[in-house]
């Protein structure tokens, strides 16, 4: 797999249930950090990792990130008849120009296999991304798919992100075994779907960023529904590790899980505090925050 990839699939057909009620009418994607959406990062990172078709896989009652990517016209008008020209080049640029958006629909909510391999037609037969939205990674240097691009670009191998975690929490991510690491990468040996902590090989769980060889669709295409009839992605992974090298890649940055409460908020707070205008007054809030319930000194 020596090609560049071009294309990243972003799969955001779910219903964000752990964020009700906010989500009855907001995708948890459109669910804002600061002042962008979190599905405008993981386009930006992207965008950054070379990426030129970006293709959306939603369900049929999903309209807001589509309405999102698309043009304003009313709004832009409004914008520039009264002079708000910075306000108006924010709005136009959520995609730069060259970059173009794809919306595939979902027709079941069959897991992230099934999501995948809707995105097949617009893809064909080259390397591609596949990106959470929810896994939200900071890294004032290179973004985490450029990194992983980068690496396959140069190895030839399909890179899956992965991060350490504490064993009690194996049972929520996937998790593999590999070979000796070289370079942050090493050629994955085994993945397994969320082992009990003391069934799983390792602690290296996966994360929200994938560069994968097409041969994948092939894997997916014959892959059996496994629990709640979900197709798994990462049953399709373990069939490609077989075939071809498929290496877990440790990136460079700090991954926020936004899929959850906790998460969310801590990307808020290190986005805030790293924001050029707000930091300083970010950081004097929460130190008047902290003092009002009685933390004075932080250990």
């Amino acid at each position: 797999m020596p090609a560049r990839i071009r294309t990243a699939v972003f799969p955001v057909a779910g219903l964000g249930t752990r964020f009700l009620p906010a989500t009855k009418t907001v995708p948890k994607e459109m669910l804002p950090i600061i002042d962008r959406p979190l599905i405008q990062y993981a386009v930006d990172e992207a965008i950054e990792a070379g990426c030129e078709t970006l293709v959306f896989v939603t369900n049929r009652y999903k309209h807001a990130v589509a309405d999102y990517f698309d043009k304003a016209y009313e709004l832009e008008q409004k914008l520039e008849s009264a002079g708000k020209l910075e306000q108006l080049e924010l709005i136009r640029n959520v995609l730069p120009k060259g970059v173009r958006a794809v919306f595939v629909t979902q027709t079941e909510a069959l897991g992230l296999g099934h999501a995948v391999l809707c995105a097949k037609p617009v893809i064909g037969n080259e390397p591609f991304a596949v990106m959470l939205p929810d896994d939200l990674i900071w890294n004032r240097g290179p973004g985490a798919l450029k990194q992983m691009a980068d690496a396959a670009e140069a190895s030839g191998a399909s890179m899956i992100a992965v991060q350490d975690v504490p064993r009690e929490k194996t049972a929520s991510y996937g998790i593999v075994a590999t070979e000796d690491f070289a370079n942050r990468q090493g050629r994955i040996s085994a993945i397994v779907e969320k082992p009990q902590p003391a069934d799983a090989p390792t602690t290296l769980a996966v994360v929200g960023r994938y560069v994968l060889s097409p041969r994948i669709f092939d894997f997916l295409e014959r892959t059996d529904p496994g629990a709640g009839g979900e197709i798994q992605l990462t049953d399709a992974i373990a069939s490609l590790l077989a075939e071809e090298p498929v290496n877990a890649f440790r990136f460079q940055g700090t991954r926020f899980d936004c899929g959850t409460h906790l998460g969310l908020i801590e990307a808020t707070i290190r986005y805030a505090l790293d924001h050029e205008k707000l930091s300083e007054a970010a950081q004097g809030l929460m130190q008047d925050a902290l003092k009002e319930m009685g933390v004075t000194e932080l250990e």
